[in-house]
C-alpha cells in the first residue's frame, strides 16, 4: 500500500517521486498522483497519476510529519452510503 509522503518508483517508466495524492474510485480502482523530485529547466515537473499496483515504495515516510491517511481512516468505522449520523431537523420558524 502506497501512503502519502512515500518515495515511489513507477515500475513501467522507472520515474521516481513523492506520492502527493490518492484517489479511491467506486469500484476499487486506486490511483496515486506522484510529484517528481527532479527539476526540468529549473522548474518543478507536472505531477502524474498512475494505478497503485504500478508503483513500488522506495522509502516509506520520505516526507516527515505528514498526517497519514492510513491512521485516520483506520480509526474511523467505514460506513455505507447514507445520511450523516448527526442529522437533525431545523426548528420551525416563529412569528
Amino acid at each position: 500500500m502506497v501512503g502519502l509522503g512515500d518515495r515511489v518508483k513507477d515500475s513501467i517508466t522507472g520515474a521516481t517521486g513523492i506520492a502527493v495524492a490518492r484517489c479511491e474510485w467506486l469500484h476499487g480502482c486506486i490511483r496515486v498522483s506522484v510529484q517528481p523530485e527532479e527539476l526540468k529547466d529549473g522548474k518543478p515537473q507536472d505531477l502524474y497519476t498512475v494505478d497503485e499496483p504500478q508503483l513500488e515504495v522506495l522509502d516509506a515516510s520520505a516526507v516527515p510529519n505528514v498526517p497519514f491517511w492510513r491512521e485516520s481512516a483506520a480509526a474511523q468505522p467505514r460506513r455505507a452510503a447514507g445520511p450523516r449520523p448527526e442529522v437533525s431537523r431545523a426548528p420551525d420558524p416563529t412569528r
